[in-house]
């Protein structure tokens, strides 16, 4: 018979979702801890993410500037111009072995402040917006046509109102 922090601990290890978060600007630095938490928030809803156990995810969180992020855009988009965040996905497959989905999501600093002051939102529930908005991506959700974007859409904001943000549509 298992205790319940063994069953726990076999549970878990069927999701393994790794992710580390670096700065390229000092502008991001008293922000690290709060994405952190952040991040650790909305894993709670791995399932409404569509997760996939037994994948291996490492995730790559990138601080960035508007400079840095305009680089990436024009050169894996084809656009001349900064954006909020960029999603960047390699799923690895060996026979006889778990999937690994390493993923890098860069955020621009600039671009989310100005974003959130023009909508008049709270920084963090913006960058929590984009947060889960890139899980989805990880995990294969694409908002190329109008389904596709309502579904992408509904899903974020019922995980938003599970951590009582507000609608941001």
């Amino acid at each position: 018979d298992m205790n319940l922090s063994e069953k726990s601990l076999i549970h878990m290890k069927k999701w393994m979702i790794n992710f580390t978060i670096s700065s390229i600007t000092n502008k991001w630095t008293k922000r690290i801890r709060k994405i952190d938490e952040i991040v650790t928030q909305i894993l709670v809803y791995k399932k409404d993410l569509r997760f996939i156990k037994n994948i291996n995810y490492h995730c790559d969180f990138i601080l960035a500037n508007d400079r840095f992020i305009k680089g990436l855009n024009k050169k894996f988009r084809k656009v001349n111009q900064p954006t909020d965040v960029l999603t960047f996905v390699s799923k690895l497959s060996m026979k006889n072995k778990k999937e690994d989905r390493h993923c890098d999501v860069v955020f621009s600093i600039e671009t989310i402040l100005n974003d959130a002051k023009k909508n008049n939102v709270n920084f963090y529930n913006h960058l929590t917006h984009l947060i889960i908005h890139s899980f989805l991506h990880i995990n294969d959700f694409l908002h190329s046509n109008i389904k596709d974007y309502l579904i992408m859409k509904k899903t974020e904001v019922n995980i938003l109102k599970k951590l009582g943000i507000a609608n941001p549509y």
